[in-house]
């Protein structure tokens, strides 16, 4: 017997709010019955565990112990843009000139996650002479 993973429980001050973040992030849903308002929601996922935000009192004060890893379907650099403009922030740049390495953002509540390079970027660096 193993156990399966249901969700990805995400503390935060908006629970609705950062559901719509990370909606627009992952372009899948948030929980239809959501509300604004609401303490605790989640955004469906395709396949795999939903991203579950759970309000609570106290606010983020130190590094995330466990953060996502985003590997995006465009490249790494048009989607960390996207990301910026959905109202991300950039934490710390972890990119390479080779075109190995990742960008750290934070979420609208401070929580961080990391943009990977896509399948497209390391076929682009693998085909280089």
């Amino acid at each position: 017997m193993v156990s399966v993973v249901q969700n990805v429980a995400i503390d935060c001050a908006d629970a609705y709010g950062l559901a719509r973040f990370w909606s627009d992030v992952t372009g899948r849903p948030v929980d239809p019955d959501a509300r604004p308002g609401d303490r605790e929601t989640q955004v469906l996922p395709a396949e795999g565990p939903a991203l579950y935000f759970n309000q609570v009192p106290e606010a983020k004060t130190i590094k995330n112990r466990i953060h996502l890893c985003l590997r995006p379907e465009t490249s790494r650099e048009h989607e960390v843009d996207r990301l910026l403009g959905l109202g991300a922030v950039l934490v710390a740049d972890r990119r390479n000139p080779d075109g190995s390495g990742w960008a750290v953002l934070a979420d609208p509540e401070g929580n961080e996650f990391c943009v990977l390079r896509s399948e497209s970027d390391k076929a682009a660096v693998q085909s280089r002479p």
